[in-house]
Protein backbone atom coordinates (compact mmCIF):
# COMPACT_ATOMS: atom_id res chain seq x y z
CA UNK A 1 0.00 0.00 0.00
CA UNK A 2 2.86 2.33 0.81
CA UNK A 3 4.38 1.83 -2.65
CA UNK A 4 1.01 2.61 -4.27
CA UNK A 5 0.79 5.70 -2.05
CA UNK A 6 4.11 7.07 -3.30
CA UNK A 7 3.06 6.28 -6.88
CA UNK A 8 0.00 8.42 -6.15
CA UNK A 9 2.34 11.19 -4.95
CA UNK A 10 4.10 11.13 -8.33
CA UNK A 11 0.74 11.34 -10.15
CA UNK A 12 -0.27 14.25 -7.90
CA UNK A 13 2.94 16.11 -8.79
CA UNK A 14 2.66 15.29 -12.51
CA UNK A 15 -0.87 16.71 -12.61
CA UNK A 16 0.13 19.93 -10.86
CA UNK A 17 2.99 20.30 -13.33
CA UNK A 18 0.77 19.61 -16.35
CA UNK A 19 -2.31 21.71 -15.62
CA UNK A 20 -1.41 23.85 -12.58
CA UNK A 21 -4.15 22.41 -10.39
CA UNK A 22 -6.19 19.34 -9.62
CA UNK A 23 -3.33 17.15 -8.43
CA UNK A 24 -3.48 18.35 -4.86
CA UNK A 25 -7.05 17.03 -4.62
CA UNK A 26 -5.50 13.53 -4.53
CA UNK A 27 -3.29 14.15 -1.51
CA UNK A 28 -5.85 13.72 1.28
CA UNK A 29 -7.37 10.48 -0.14
CA UNK A 30 -3.86 9.07 -0.60
CA UNK A 31 -2.93 9.93 2.99
CA UNK A 32 -6.21 8.62 4.46
CA UNK A 33 -6.67 5.39 2.48
CA UNK A 34 -3.12 4.34 1.60
CA UNK A 35 -1.13 5.66 4.58
CA UNK A 36 -3.99 5.46 7.14
CA UNK A 37 -3.57 9.02 8.41
CA UNK A 38 -6.49 10.52 10.37
CA UNK A 39 -8.56 12.85 8.17
CA UNK A 40 -8.03 15.99 10.27
CA UNK A 41 -4.28 15.32 10.42
CA UNK A 42 -4.26 14.50 6.70
CA UNK A 43 -5.58 17.98 5.82
CA UNK A 44 -2.62 19.48 7.73
CA UNK A 45 -0.11 17.15 6.07
CA UNK A 46 -1.66 17.96 2.68
CA UNK A 47 -1.20 21.70 3.17
CA UNK A 48 2.52 21.22 3.83
CA UNK A 49 3.06 18.80 0.94
CA UNK A 50 0.97 20.74 -1.59
CA UNK A 51 2.54 24.05 -0.53
CA UNK A 52 6.14 22.93 -1.00
CA UNK A 53 5.37 20.98 -4.20
CA UNK A 54 3.63 23.98 -5.77
CA UNK A 55 6.54 26.20 -4.72
CA UNK A 56 8.94 23.91 -6.59
CA UNK A 57 6.65 23.88 -9.62
CA UNK A 58 6.41 27.67 -9.71
CA UNK A 59 10.19 28.06 -10.18
CA UNK A 60 10.14 27.07 -13.86
CA UNK A 61 7.21 29.44 -14.47
CA UNK A 62 9.16 32.22 -12.73
CA UNK A 63 12.04 31.68 -15.17
CA UNK A 64 9.61 31.88 -18.10
CA UNK A 65 7.99 35.06 -16.70
CA UNK A 66 4.67 33.20 -16.39
CA UNK A 67 3.67 34.74 -13.05
CA UNK A 68 1.43 37.79 -12.74
CA UNK A 69 2.38 39.36 -9.40
CA UNK A 70 -0.53 41.80 -9.44
CA UNK A 71 -2.96 38.86 -9.47
CA UNK A 72 -0.94 37.15 -6.73
CA UNK A 73 -1.59 40.23 -4.57
CA UNK A 74 -5.23 40.79 -5.56
CA UNK A 75 -6.24 37.13 -5.28
CA UNK A 76 -3.59 35.84 -2.90
CA UNK A 77 -3.89 38.29 0.00
CA UNK A 78 -7.64 37.73 0.62
CA UNK A 79 -7.06 34.02 0.12
CA UNK A 80 -4.22 33.89 2.68
CA UNK A 81 -6.34 35.77 5.22
CA UNK A 82 -9.22 33.33 4.68
CA UNK A 83 -6.94 30.29 5.01
CA UNK A 84 -5.47 31.61 8.26
CA UNK A 85 -8.88 32.30 9.82
CA UNK A 86 -10.23 28.92 8.70
CA UNK A 87 -7.30 26.85 10.03
CA UNK A 88 -6.84 28.87 13.22
CA UNK A 89 -10.49 29.17 14.27
CA UNK A 90 -13.09 27.51 12.03
CA UNK A 91 -11.60 23.99 11.92
CA UNK A 92 -11.17 24.02 15.72
CA UNK A 93 -14.82 25.04 16.17
CA UNK A 94 -16.06 21.89 14.41
CA UNK A 95 -17.00 19.46 17.23
CA UNK A 96 -15.49 15.96 17.35
CA UNK A 97 -19.01 14.50 17.34
CA UNK A 98 -21.58 16.31 15.19
CA UNK A 99 -24.83 14.38 14.71
CA UNK A 100 -26.39 10.99 13.87
CA UNK A 101 -28.74 9.90 11.10
CA UNK A 102 -30.02 6.43 11.98
CA UNK A 103 -26.96 4.20 12.37
CA UNK A 104 -24.69 6.77 10.73
CA UNK A 105 -22.65 8.74 13.28
CA UNK A 106 -21.04 11.85 11.80
CA UNK A 107 -17.86 12.98 13.55
CA UNK A 108 -15.34 15.66 12.60
CA UNK A 109 -13.17 13.32 10.49
CA UNK A 110 -16.13 11.93 8.53
CA UNK A 111 -17.57 15.41 7.96
CA UNK A 112 -14.28 16.73 6.55
CA UNK A 113 -13.80 13.63 4.39
CA UNK A 114 -17.30 13.91 2.89
CA UNK A 115 -16.82 17.66 2.38
CA UNK A 116 -13.55 16.86 0.62
CA UNK A 117 -15.29 14.29 -1.60
CA UNK A 118 -17.93 16.86 -2.57
CA UNK A 119 -15.15 19.31 -3.49
CA UNK A 120 -13.60 16.52 -5.59
CA UNK A 121 -16.86 16.10 -7.52
CA UNK A 122 -17.00 19.84 -8.26
CA UNK A 123 -13.33 19.79 -9.22
CA UNK A 124 -14.01 16.90 -11.60
CA UNK A 125 -16.87 18.83 -13.23
CA UNK A 126 -14.57 21.85 -13.66
CA UNK A 127 -12.00 19.66 -15.44
CA UNK A 128 -14.41 17.64 -17.60
CA UNK A 129 -16.47 20.51 -19.00
CA UNK A 130 -15.12 22.34 -22.02
CA UNK A 131 -13.47 25.60 -20.87
CA UNK A 132 -15.00 28.85 -22.07
CA UNK A 133 -11.58 30.44 -22.45
CA UNK A 134 -8.90 29.91 -25.08
CA UNK A 135 -5.25 30.81 -25.45
CA UNK A 136 -6.28 34.11 -27.10
CA UNK A 137 -8.86 36.10 -25.20
CA UNK A 138 -10.64 39.32 -25.99
CA UNK A 139 -9.21 42.15 -23.91
CA UNK A 140 -11.45 43.31 -21.09
CA UNK A 141 -11.03 45.14 -17.80
CA UNK A 142 -10.09 42.75 -14.94
CA UNK A 143 -12.88 42.41 -12.37
CA UNK A 144 -11.04 43.12 -9.11
CA UNK A 145 -14.08 42.78 -6.82
CA UNK A 146 -14.92 39.29 -8.09
CA UNK A 147 -11.24 38.34 -8.00
CA UNK A 148 -10.98 39.34 -4.32
CA UNK A 149 -14.24 37.53 -3.46
CA UNK A 150 -13.03 34.38 -5.21
CA UNK A 151 -9.79 34.65 -3.24
CA UNK A 152 -11.71 34.57 0.06
CA UNK A 153 -13.74 31.57 -1.12
CA UNK A 154 -10.73 29.55 -2.32
CA UNK A 155 -8.91 30.29 0.94
CA UNK A 156 -11.79 28.84 2.95
CA UNK A 157 -11.85 25.67 0.81
CA UNK A 158 -8.06 25.32 1.13
CA UNK A 159 -8.19 25.72 4.90
CA UNK A 160 -11.03 23.25 5.42
CA UNK A 161 -10.03 20.35 3.18
CA UNK A 162 -6.29 20.87 2.56
CA UNK A 163 -6.58 21.16 -1.24
CA UNK A 164 -4.80 23.90 -3.15
CA UNK A 165 -7.86 24.98 -5.13
CA UNK A 166 -6.14 25.28 -8.50
CA UNK A 167 -9.28 24.09 -10.26
CA UNK A 168 -10.99 27.25 -8.95
CA UNK A 169 -8.02 29.61 -9.18
CA UNK A 170 -7.10 29.09 -12.85
CA UNK A 171 -10.56 29.87 -14.35
CA UNK A 172 -10.83 32.89 -12.03
CA UNK A 173 -7.46 34.27 -13.19
CA UNK A 174 -8.29 33.71 -16.87
CA UNK A 175 -11.81 35.14 -16.75
CA UNK A 176 -11.54 37.81 -14.02
CA UNK A 177 -7.88 38.85 -14.31
CA UNK A 178 -7.67 38.45 -18.12
CA UNK A 179 -4.57 36.22 -18.00
CA UNK A 180 -3.48 33.81 -20.77
CA UNK A 181 -3.81 30.19 -19.65
CA UNK A 182 -0.06 29.54 -19.31
CA UNK A 183 0.39 32.66 -17.17
CA UNK A 184 -2.66 31.70 -15.09
CA UNK A 185 -1.12 28.27 -14.38
CA UNK A 186 2.15 29.79 -13.15
CA UNK A 187 0.31 32.37 -11.04
CA UNK A 188 -1.96 29.66 -9.64
CA UNK A 189 1.03 27.62 -8.41
CA UNK A 190 2.39 30.62 -6.49
CA UNK A 191 -1.01 31.29 -4.88
CA UNK A 192 -1.45 27.60 -4.00
CA UNK A 193 2.02 27.53 -2.42
CA UNK A 194 1.38 30.64 -0.30
CA UNK A 195 -2.12 29.55 0.78
CA UNK A 196 -1.11 26.00 1.66
CA UNK A 197 2.02 26.92 3.63
CA UNK A 198 0.25 29.70 5.55
CA UNK A 199 -2.57 27.25 6.33
CA UNK A 200 -0.10 24.67 7.59
CA UNK A 201 1.91 27.14 9.70
CA UNK A 202 -1.25 28.42 11.37
CA UNK A 203 -2.17 24.96 12.64
CA UNK A 204 0.85 22.64 12.97
CA UNK A 205 1.32 22.59 16.73
CA UNK A 206 2.17 19.20 18.25
CA UNK A 207 3.53 17.72 15.02
CA UNK A 208 5.74 14.75 15.88
CA UNK A 209 9.24 14.23 14.46
CA UNK A 210 8.10 11.11 12.57
CA UNK A 211 5.39 13.17 10.86
CA UNK A 212 7.96 15.67 9.57
CA UNK A 213 10.05 12.83 8.14
CA UNK A 214 7.05 11.31 6.40
CA UNK A 215 5.86 14.64 4.97
CA UNK A 216 9.32 15.45 3.61
CA UNK A 217 9.57 12.01 1.99
CA UNK A 218 6.13 12.40 0.38
CA UNK A 219 7.05 15.91 -0.76
CA UNK A 220 10.30 14.65 -2.32
CA UNK A 221 8.41 12.10 -4.42
CA UNK A 222 5.71 14.63 -5.40
CA UNK A 223 8.38 17.22 -6.28
CA UNK A 224 9.91 14.76 -8.73
CA UNK A 225 6.46 14.43 -10.30
CA UNK A 226 5.87 18.16 -10.63
CA UNK A 227 9.29 18.77 -12.19
CA UNK A 228 8.63 15.99 -14.71
CA UNK A 229 5.13 17.35 -15.35
CA UNK A 230 6.47 20.88 -15.93
CA UNK A 231 8.89 19.56 -18.56
CA UNK A 232 6.27 17.41 -20.27
CA UNK A 233 3.80 20.31 -20.34
CA UNK A 234 6.10 22.04 -22.84
CA UNK A 235 5.45 19.18 -25.27
CA UNK A 236 1.91 18.05 -24.38
CA UNK A 237 -1.07 20.34 -23.82
CA UNK A 238 -2.45 20.06 -20.30
CA UNK A 239 -5.92 20.88 -21.66
CA UNK A 240 -5.95 17.53 -23.49
CA UNK A 241 -5.25 15.60 -20.30
CA UNK A 242 -7.56 17.60 -18.02
CA UNK A 243 -10.88 15.87 -18.94
CA UNK A 244 -9.40 12.38 -18.46
CA UNK A 245 -8.02 13.36 -15.06
CA UNK A 246 -11.39 14.93 -14.26
CA UNK A 247 -13.15 11.59 -14.80
CA UNK A 248 -10.60 9.93 -12.53
CA UNK A 249 -11.25 12.51 -9.79
CA UNK A 250 -15.02 12.03 -10.22
CA UNK A 251 -14.67 8.28 -9.67
CA UNK A 252 -12.46 8.88 -6.60
CA UNK A 253 -14.87 11.41 -5.06
CA UNK A 254 -17.89 9.18 -5.70
CA UNK A 255 -16.05 6.19 -4.20
CA UNK A 256 -15.31 8.12 -0.98
CA UNK A 257 -18.94 9.23 -0.60
CA UNK A 258 -20.33 5.71 -1.22
CA UNK A 259 -17.74 3.98 0.97
CA UNK A 260 -18.05 6.34 3.94
CA UNK A 261 -21.85 6.71 3.90
CA UNK A 262 -23.14 3.38 2.66
CA UNK A 263 -20.44 0.68 3.08
CA UNK A 264 -19.35 -0.25 6.58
Amino acid sequence: MELIGYLGAIIMGLTLGFIGGGGSILTVPILVYLFHVDTVQATAYSLFIVGLTSLVGSVSHLKQNNIDWRSVRMFGLPSVFSVFITRTYLVKLIPDYMFSIGSLHVNKSLFLLILFAVVMVFAAYSMIKKPKYTEIEEVHVPNNILLIAQGFFVGEITGLVGAGGGFLIIPALVIMADLPIKRAIGTSLVIIAINSLIGFLSNHAGMQASAWGFMLKFFGVAAFGILAGSQLSKKISGERLKPAFGWFILVMGSFIIIKELFIK
